[in-house]
């Protein structure tokens, strides 16, 4: 691998860590979604949710097809470079975010799900080409460190939209315009009393259009370190031939749908009478918990898996950041409505249980993803078997746990592929699929055995995912290999 500048890539790292972030406010926003169309449109819990069918979908279509040009034509991302590709793919996104509003004018569903299809064809080209440039930024030692506080970042958009994106949607711009009226010619209310208007979705959506074309032109401004490959560009499937990539896609594929059918259904799950009885508003406050948890053990497993060799200790500095990004959450959390610290202390327990997770893992990808696959099947047993806060506060705790499991399992499965990264990248992106398969089954689930006994499904997913961290990860090539 060559450069054509000198190994400082701070100012890049800066850059690449803001679009992680609008990305992942805009991913997390089809939690909101949900229990929205799903009034507006009366749906069950399958059909509401092809919402996500249709944005992890589009994941799969996007990086099939990437695929198939890597193979006859070489690697596009070779070809054109990692910065050309990630403003391809700004562009595709804003243009399907300016697509939810004649969508919400007509109030049709298939229009909401091919502007969230075209979403997902954006953002799955951001994928391959953010996450391998950011693996890449610096020695292959610290990839998964690097890719934990670019994807920390995303978990801040995660964390910040189901606050801030919530409120514009039922609060802010959900109050403008026209209330909407149910099939029996009723207006539509939030389980808080307010009204659904079209504009909820408008005008938010307009306005993250407007964020994208402005993200466009300051990464377009940026001067961005340029990677050539110094080897041919191979028109073939060669990536396949690597064990550790083919069995990561399996595990980017679970890891991917359990943690989005959980995300999903979190806001309904709180709504149950013997969980919590919260309405949307309330409820989406903790669902910031959920997606902040993934923010603190990415901060944590940037620093864990770092090569830091300073005089304070990792695990003190681990405490403090862990501390820290809590009460941020906490008092991003408050902004909208009263939540006082004592509500939410049940969550330091399991910011506790992560650190000694972390100190399990011995600073190691693989030996990390293994604790913290472990740990959340144990979780999901818990929400499975119990009521009231232990559940509440057990599915929640999740998110702290499945922080690392994206950048581990990515660099691990990418390890030693050379010249077919970027094609490995988009098998990768391609097994993003799981979020759109895996939560149509468990909406399914729930429509037959109910939402709460549902969670038995993600525990599937753990369990390979604990696997991968056994023994899946080892790097290897099949001694039969693809003739694709």
């Amino acid at each position: 691998m060559e450069t054509s500048t000198p190994k400082k890539y701070t100012s890049a790292l800066v850059v690449l860590t803001l679009l992680f972030f609008i990305w992942g406010f805009l991913t997390v926003l089809n939690d909101i979604l949900i229990p929205y169309l799903k009034e507006i449109f009366e749906l069950n819990y399958f059909e509401v949710m092809f919402i996500q069918f249709a944005f992890f979908g589009a994941y799969f279509i996007g990086s099939l097809v990437y695929f198939i040009i890597s193979t006859k034509y070489g690697d596009p991302i070779s070809r054109i470079g990692y910065k050309k590709g990630i403003l391809i793919g700004l562009l595709i996104s804003a243009a399907a975010a300016l697509m939810f509003y004649p969508a919400a004018a007509l109030r049709i569903f298939p229009l909401f799900l091919i502007a969230l299809f075209v979403l997902g064809l954006g953002f799955t080209l951001l994928q391959i080409s953010a996450n391998p440039y950011v693996a890449i930024l610096g020695p292959q030692k610290s990839a998964s460190s690097r890719l934990n506080l670019a994807q920390a970042f995303n978990s801040l958009g995660t964390t910040i939209g189901p606050i801030f994106g919530g409120w514009l949607i039922f609060s802010f711009f959900g109050t403008k315009g026209k209330a909407l009226l149910d099939s029996a010619g009723e207006i539509i209310h939030t389980d808080d009393g307010g009204i659904m208007s079209a504009m909820g979705i408008q005008l938010p959506y307009l306005l993250f259009a407007v964020v994208l074309v402005i993200l466009f032109f300051v990464i377009l401004g940026t001067k961005l370190p340029k990677f050539v490959e110094s080897e041919k560009i191979r028109k073939d499937a060669g990536a396949l031939k690597h064990k550790n990539l083919l069995y990561g896609m399996i595990a980017i594929f679970f890891y991917v749908g359990a943690e989005v059918s959980i995300g999903s259904l979190m806001i309904n799950f709180f709504k149950l009478d013997e969980i919590a009885g919260l309405g949307e508003n309330q409820a989406k406050i903790y669902l910031a918990f959920y997606w902040g948890g993934a923010m603190i053990g990415r901060f944590l497993g940037a620093i864990s898996l770092s090569d830091y060799k300073g005089k304070i200790p990792k695990p003190l500095i681990m405490l403090v950041v862990s501390l820290f990004t809590f009460l941020f959450i906490w008092f991003i959390a408050g902004l909208e409505t009263s939540l006082s610290l004592d509500m939410v202390l049940p969550f330091l327990i399991f910011i506790a249980i992560n650190l000694i997770g972390f100190i399990l893992g011995r600073s190691k990808a693989h030996t990390t993803l293994l604790v913290f696959a472990l740990i959340i099947i144990v979780l999901l047993t818990i929400v499975i078997s119990s009521n009231g806060s232990v559940a509440f506060w057990s599915l929640i705790g999740i998110g702290l746990f499945n922080s690392i499991m994206w950048s581990n399992i990515f660099t691990l499965a990418i390890k030693d592929l050379k010249e077919y990264t970027s094609q490995g990248s988009s098998l990768l992106v391609m097994a993003i699929l799981g979020g759109a398969l895996i939560p149509l089954a468990q909406g399914a689930t729930a429509d037959i055995i109910g939402l709460h006994m549902s969670f038995f499904i993600p525990i599937i997913s753990y369990l390979y995912l604990a696997w991968y961290g056994w023994k899946g990860y080892l790097p290897g090539k099949f001694k039969r290999q693809s003739k694709l």
